[in-house]
Order: structure tokens, then C-alpha cells, then sequence
């Protein structure tokens, strides 16, 4: 799977990385700000990037295996996290809020619930259910056409964004999801079991020891799958196909995207097996705590902005990185030079 990606000019990189070396500050003092700054030049093709039209676009889906002890909370906590996103009262809608950034929250496949009244600055969209899904362990996660749906939705959403929108963040919700995405990344990255799968929302002991068996399991059920989008069909979920669909039309758009935590990154992972050069549109917000999401970061040589032990989805901790962001671009833009602050510079 390919994706109609536009032709890049390398001068708007060159130009921003001339810009940083006459800035007031010794070469690479602001570490990981100059890196994001450039990085925003060279995707939006512009001298001076910008990141004030970000949008948060959270995919929620239920998953079958949530109901074989996966996960510390039930299935049901799935639509009424639909319900308290939508309505305002989820961490990912605080700091949608705090940074005046629009959520939109889209249902690609959670069981029925009342329909939410979304706050201000929140859309709500649910999606019809197409195709059959399955637990992982005993059968794969989507049949053909809820895959092709999902990856549609995915695309479908980022088509409705706004002409101007600069950044884009991915969230999901999906009560046990952190299940598909060890097994996703245990795949596409060789990995045992025992290496990808953590504890998600808090599971131990004997529980953490039969998810690890469960992941185990559906790894030897397909050991034969090895193409990524068969991967994706067999071990994923509905929301993080949609991520990739999401992934590949912001690239198309030339929207760089903000990644979140570990179920975020899986979907990056298996975006950038299907197209390497999908990895130039995505900057990683924060490493969660979950241990498989270090593996990942590792395979897409990824160095994420925060590393504060987060690990609770929703697209919440690439918004806790927006504001670092924000700042690279506000210091890439307005920042003197040298010559224009009268200050010598070291090679003067």
C-alpha cells in the first residue's frame, strides 16, 4: 500500500537549519526545539512553520478480546469514555481545552450507548459497524471490509479537517487495546510475547502472566502473516486502523503528525512497514510507560519530547508535548539573529 505523497523541496529544510545557526544561542542549545522547528519547515514547505491549527482527532473502538481478563476495567468503560470525551470530561478534553485545540471524536466501532451532547470545541461522530471482528487468540481481529472500513474512516476524517490545519494529534479509546498493539509490534518487530506486552490499564500478577499467554497464542495463530496490512487485519483493531488511514491521508495533506503513546505508535509502525516514507511525517510526543512502546520508538528511531511515565491514551500525551512544540516554532520564528541583535557571533 502506497500513498500519494506530495514532492518535498529540500530548501525549506536548509533554510530553517541556516535560520537556527544565526540565532541568538550557541548552535543546538535548544536540543530537541530546533529539530522539531525544522522538521514542521520541511513538512509544510514553508520558511517559517506554524503550529497554531492543531487538531486532536481520538478513534474509539470496542475489542473482542477485552472480555478474556486483558484489561483491569470492563468492556463497558469503552462507551462511556465515547461519552465523557465527547462531552468534555476526559484528560484528553482538558488539554484539547488548555491548548485550544479541537477534539473530534470518531466511533469506528464501539457498542451501542446514548448519544453524547459534545462540549464546545468537541465534535462526535459514530460511524455504521461494517464487517466481523474477532478476539485474536481464537480468530483475527477484523475480516477484510471492517479492515478496508476502518482504514477508509481513518482517511475519511483527516479529509474533514480544515484547509490551514498544521498538526494533527492521534488518540484512541478502546478498552483492552493494549493487547492488539503488543501483538502488532511482536510481529512487525520479531518480538516474543514476553518482551512486548505490559500491563496496560494496571494488570499483574497471574492476569499480566495470561495476557502475555494470550498475545503468545495469537502470535503461533498466525505465524504465516507477515504482510503489514495482513498483520494489521489479524492482530489489530479497528481504531488503529484508522489511525493508519489517518496517518496516510496527513501525510498526503502535508500534515505533520504529532504521535501519542504506545497504541498511537503501533499504528505508526505498521504505517511506515507499509510506506518508509510515512516516518518523515510523524514527530513523537512522549514515551509511555507500557515497555513494548520502547521497542517501537527504537524501530522508528523515534526520541520522544516527554518521557513522564504516561500511559494513558486518548492522544493526552502528545497534547501534554504540544505546548513544546509551540514553543520550537515560537523561538524558530521569533528569535533575533545575531546581525540583528548587534551580538557577535562565535565565528566573528
Amino acid at each position: 500500500m502506497k500513498w500519494n505523497l506530495p514532492v518535498r523541496s529540500p530548501r525549506h529544510r536548509a533554510a530553517a537549519l541556516a535560520r537556527q545557526s544565526v540565532l541568538t544561542k550557541p548552535t543546538g542549545a535548544l536540543g530537541a526545539l530546533e529539530d522539531v522547528a525544522v522538521w514542521l519547515a520541511d513538512i509544510q514547505q514553508v520558511d517559517r512553520p506554524s503550529a497554531d491549527s492543531a487538531t486532536v482527532i481520538v478513534f474509539a473502538s470496542d475489542h473482542p478480546v477485552s472480555t478474556l481478563g486483558v484489561s483491569a476495567y470492563p468492556r463497558e468503560v469503552t462507551p462511556m469514555m465515547v461519552v465523557n470525551l465527547a462531552m468534555g470530561g476526559a484528560a484528553a478534553s482538558v488539554l484539547a481545552r488548555l491548548n485550544k485545540v479541537p477534539l473530534h471524536v470518531v466511533d469506528v466501532g464501539v457498542e451501542p450507548y446514548p448519544e453524547p451532547e459534545p462540549a464546545d470545541h468537541s465534535q462526535w461522530t459514530r460511524l455504521e459497524r461494517r464487517g466481523l471482528v474477532g478476539n485474536l487468540r481464537d480468530s483475527d481481529a477484523m475480516d477484510t471490509e471492517a479492515l478496508s472500513y476502518a482504514l477508509q474512516a481513518g482517511a475519511d476524517a483527516v479529509d474533514e479537517l480544515p484547509e490551514g490545519t498544521d498538526l494533527l494529534i492521534l488518540g484512541e479509546m478502546g478498552i483492552g487495546n493494549t493487547t492488539p498493539a503488543s501483538a502488532l509490534g511482536a510481529r512487525l518487530l520479531n518480538c516474543s510475547a514476553d518482551e512486548m506486552v505490559g500491563p496496560g490499564t494496571g494488570v499483574s500478577g497471574e492476569a499480566l502472566v495470561a495476557k502475555r499467554e494470550l498475545v503468545a497464542r495469537a502470535l503461533e495463530r498466525t505465524e504465516d502473516c507477515v504482510e503489514p496490512l495482513d498483520v494489521l487485519r489479524s492482530l489489530g483493531g479497528r481504531e488503529i486502523a484508522a489511525i493508519v488511514g489517518a496517518i496516510g491521508r496527513s501525510a498526503e495533506r502535508g500534515i505533520g503528525v504529532l504521535v501519542d503513546g504506545f497504541i498511537v505508535s503501533s499504528a505508526a509502525l505498521v504505517a511506515v512497514t507499509l510506506d518508509a516514507r510515512l516516518r518523515d511525517f510523524l514527530w513523537f510526543g512522549h514515551r509511555s510507560a507500557e515497555p513494548g512502546h520502547a521497542r517501537i520508538l527504537d524501530a522508528l528511531d523515534a526520541v520522544p519530547l516527554v518521557d513522564a511515565g504516561l500511559r494513558l491514551g486518548e492522544g493526552s500525551g502528545a497534547l501534554t508535548a504540544l505546548p513544546l512544540v509551540r514553543s520550537a516554532v515560537a523561538l524558530h520564528n521569533e528569535m533575533a539573529t545575531f546581525e540583528q541583535a548587534s551580538v557577535p557571533n562565535r565565528d566573528q
